[in-house]
């Protein structure tokens, strides 16, 4: 696990380790603001996202819940739905990707904001780092022989933590601090690799859309930060 994301997981745990309220003001000199649909947004004093005309970004780094594969293997009442490492890794992959997908889906909607691969040289760019932390799926589907249905009332939840940095300086601008689980059926429903798919993209889309929203806002001028 590289560095950032342990510092990510930290980050997101002290927000919502059972905090009443959330900090004011974070370690690293962000101020929360408020007045948006994320739960939690906090902005340095004095930035201008506006002024970018870039955006750049960055893989999704994915991670799961802590000692999340050690419990579904706990659970499991068979050898043949264990969750290997592979299955994890390739669950983990998914949801980068679909990260991916729906952020930049998200940006490139009409008027499509400028999207760049590397940073042009002596030109404003917004790094966007995307995390998923703690991630929680319920009842996972797995790559098996065996036929195996699992009933759950959700698919589980997963936070956000998305850091908006300056391309040139790398000095952090906006940070956003937001969970969310599947919707509850409030009965056992069938749960599998498609039903997990299609919540956990809603999730992400939805992110997305406000991501896009708090863009425009800042870019028509009624906002600091997305």
């Amino acid at each position: 696990m590289s560095q950032r994301m342990t510092s990510v997981i930290l980050l997101a745990c002290a927000v919502f380790a059972g905090c009443a309220t959330s900090p004011e003001v974070t370690d690293d000199g962000l101020a929360r603001v408020d007045g948006y649909r994320f739960a939690d947004v906090y902005v340095r004093p004095g930035a201008d996202l506006a002024h970018y005309q870039h955006v750049e970004v960055d893989d999704c780094e994915v991670a799961f819940r802590r000692n999340w594969l050690r419990d579904q293997n706990q659970s499991s009442r068979s050898v043949t739905t264990r969750i290997s490492q592979e299955d994890a890794d390739r669950i983990r992959g998914d949801v980068a990707a679909a990260c991916d997908e729906e952020f930049r889906a998200a940006l490139s909607k009409p008027p499509a904001y400028s999207l760049v691969e590397t940073p042009p040289e002596g030109e404003d760019t917004l790094v966007l780092k995307p995390a998923i932390v703690n991630l929680d799926i319920n009842a996972p589907d797995v790559q098996s022989a065996a036929r195996t249905r699992s009933y759950t009332t959700s698919a589980g939840e997963m936070t956000l933590v998305l850091e908006m940095v300056d391309g040139v300086t790398g000095e952090v601008q906006a940070r956003v601090v937001d969970r969310r689980r599947g919707i509850d059926q409030g009965t056992l429903q069938w749960t599998s690799s498609v039903t997990n798919r299609a919540e956990f993209n809603r999730i992400l889309r939805r992110w997305a859309d406000l991501l896009r929203d708090g863009f425009d806002r800042v870019r028509d001028g009624s906002a600091a930060a997305g």
